[in-house]
């Protein structure tokens, strides 16, 4: 009975302190602290009986002992045990808060997740020390590698190739970024590759089966155990259907999906823990990088996403330049079967290049730029990764793209204004180039605008001299733009480093191409058939049949005004704080100014009660004006806690980079 008794006395003091403050805290340290200042109360309550002469050595109650006195003083005791465990909970949560540690049950549920975790940290740790990156790990605040970001950034990259699927697509995705990772280390990340020793024929023929159904042999007149390419996430072969087509099979690695799951895990804690703890990844918002990239890499996982993005630019793409059909009856989330594509990868096929007149090369080199141009600004489907590799030749001189998996998208917005760009700098205006910059990317708060026109002017000059000066046209563009503090969409950021990535592939094919200059000729091609007069019109009716309803409504309302000035009762009515959040804000603040100032005077006026002389006697030796100063103190310290643990709690959200305002 006593046990039941005590359980529920603990709880009950917890759930009343848990009130009283006024924050949420997790109910083991609860129990524990109400356990814990229950016991240690107790013998104060009982020091403080044998004190008084209430109660005999026996624990009896001493005959003549004042009923009310007592009572009054163990309610005091017992008010001052929740004051103490408010006390210990707010330092508690100043200095542990709650959800910052593991529940024990969810430490024991996730103790083998846990050693996984511990295993893969341990690799990861030693291959960046391997790669001469162990200084990094250990450094508490910002490291400024200068001169040497070359170097890093080479470590970085073969470090990242070290350690698998995952940090190979985290290195890609943040090539495109160099707003956030600075030009050099982005460079280098943009040539990371996933080249890996073969899976096994027997692990890839396992995945076939399941994913088709059926056994390989049935499905396929011929398969090529020997892969044609290998990469961490997968690898091809080549197969021949009992129609006598040639077809390549790309089939998902049996281990890439765990690994990519166990990785992902491993990033999502650490970015946490970086916003928690560092200023610079809260600016970042690393915890929606992080979310953004487990995003896409859960879409190239799915080969049904690249048949679609395949079949996307497909369409986009005519002429000279094609792309391989996918069959999608034979196609799923691990397996990807396409028609298998004749040519040579271009950075192997020197021979072929050097057989062709250089018309026909630069012929080759202006359809493939026209082609991703038409991707870009027609469908905003565009293939992000037209590294050489991804290209192929063939003896009669068509061109074909590979891989698939990693595609760009344009929003029609963002289209317009890269459109728009295109033709400033088709007419060598540098003023409207930067509008169109700005339009696409945002205003950063600090833009300077002349200077961004000069520079953009100077670049206009400079690359519109023709072939020689045009090789670092996409790759001079984007450190304007990070010199200059844009942030950079991921989408306009896949653009940028496409069309940087394809420079490198067109010089391949003609050394003398004049990227400018055909990118001006398509320009005339992709934008001029806007400014024809039937398309004018039809941009004005859309934009009539927006802004009709508007100007219907207009003349009403301005003679509404001009009446309402003539009578003068024209009035301009302004609601300070409208906003629910500034209103929920403020208040928050008033409050906890206020308890602070009650806490302040209730302490005041505790010490000049407890301190007088005098006063009623409630029993022999306990007078009423200490007591009564004892109880406005504990109400002063209940007061002060929960303003504390209002404060600690804001201050944490702060810090943590959590948004109480939406």
């Amino acid at each position: 009975m006593e046990v039941i008794t005590g359980g529920i006395t603990i709880l009950l003091l917890g759930f009343v302190t848990r009130r009283l403050l006024g924050v949420p805290v997790g109910w083991p340290r609860t129990i524990v602290v109400s356990l814990t200042v229950l016991s240690v109360m107790g013998g104060v309550g009982a020091r403080l009986g044998n004190d008084l002469g209430w109660i005999d050595a026996q624990r009896q109650l001493t005959p003549g002992t004042d009923p009310l006195a007592m009572s009054l003083v163990y309610v005091l005791v017992m008010a001052w045990s929740v004051a103490v465990g408010l006390g210990v909970l707010v330092i508690l949560e100043a200095m542990v808060p709650t959800g910052s540690l593991p529940s024990p049950v969810g430490v024991l549920r996730d103790l083998p997740a846990r050693q996984r975790r511990s295993r893969r940290y341990v690799r990861i740790v030693a291959i960046a020390a391997r790669h001469g990156l162990g200084g990094f790990l250990r450094a508490r605040g910002p490291v400024r590698v200068g001169d040497d970001a070359p170097r890093v950034a080479r470590s970085l990259r073969l470090a990242m190739s070290d350690a698998g699927v995952t940090f190979v697509k985290l290195g890609q995705m943040l090539s495109t970024r160099p707003d956030v990772v600075g030009p050099a280390f982005a460079d280098e990340l943009g040539r990371l590759t996933s080249q890996v020793a073969p899976q096994p024929w027997a692990e890839a023929e396992r995945t076939l089966r399941e994913e088709l159904g059926a056994p390989p042999a049935e499905v396929f007149a011929h398969i090529d155990p020997e892969p044609l390419a290998a990469a961490s996430v997968g690898q091809v072969h080549a197969a021949r259907l009992h129609d006598g087509s040639s077809v390549v099979v790309k089939v998902q690695r049996s281990d890439a999906r765990r690994q990519v799951t166990a990785d992902l895990d491993i990033m999502r804690r650490l970015a946490r823990q970086l916003e928690r703890s560092t200023r610079w990844a809260r600016s970042l918002r690393v915890v929606a990088l992080t979310e953004g990239f487990a995003a896409n890499l859960d879409e190239e996982l799915d080969y049904r996403v690249e048949a679609e993005n395949t079949e996307a630019v497909r369409r986009a793409t005519t002429g000279t330049v094609q792309v391989p059909r996918v069959h999608h009856d034979l196609s799923g989330p691990r397996v990807l079967v396409m028609e298998r594509a004749r040519g040579r990868e271009l950075s192997r096929a020197g021979t072929v290049l050097a057989g062709l007149a250089p018309p026909v090369r630069g012929e080759l080199a202006r359809a493939l730029l026209a082609a991703v141009l038409r991707q870009m600004f027609g469908t905003g489907v565009f293939h992000a990764d037209l590294h050489a590799g991804n290209v192929l030749l063939d003896d009669d001189g068509t061109l074909t793209l590979l891989d698939l998996g990693s595609v760009g998208r344009l929003d029609k917005v963002a289209r317009t204004a890269l459109g728009r760009m295109v033709l400033a700098v088709d007419r060598g205006d540098p003023v409207a180039a930067t509008d169109a910059l700005i339009d696409v990317l945002g205003r950063p708060h600090d833009l300077d605008d002349r200077e961004l026109e000069r520079e953009l002017g100077i670049l206009v000059v400079r690359y519109g001299s023709g072939p020689a000066g045009s090789t670092r046209l996409f790759g001079d563009l984007m450190s304007v733009v990070v010199r200059h503090g844009f942030a950079v969409p991921a989408q306009v950021a896949a653009a940028f480093r496409a069309l940087a990535a394809l420079e490198g592939t067109l010089r391949l094919l003609d050394p003398d191409v004049d990227v400018v200059g055909t990118t001006r000729a398509l320009g005339e091609d992709l934008f001029g058939d806007r400014l024809e007069p039937a398309q004018l019109r039809a941009g004005l009716e859309e934009q009539l049949m927006r802004v009709l309803p508007v100007l219907e409504r207009l003349p009403r309302r301005i003679d509404a005004i001009a009446d309402a000035a003539q009578h003068g009762e024209l009035r301009l009515g302004v609601r300070v704080l409208a906003d629910p959040a500034d209103r929920s804000f403020l208040t928050g603040i008033v409050s906890q100014l206020v308890m602070t100032l009650l806490a302040g005077a209730a302490a005041v006026c505790a010490v000049l009660l407890v301190l007088a002389d005098g006063g009623p006697l409630l029993a022999e030796g306990v007078r009423l004006l200490p007591v009564l100063g004892v109880t406005l103190f504990l109400f002063a310290f209940v007061l002060a806690a929960r303003a504390l643990a209002l404060a600690f709690r804001h201050t944490g959200e702060h810090e943590w980079g959590a948004r109480p305002r939406p």
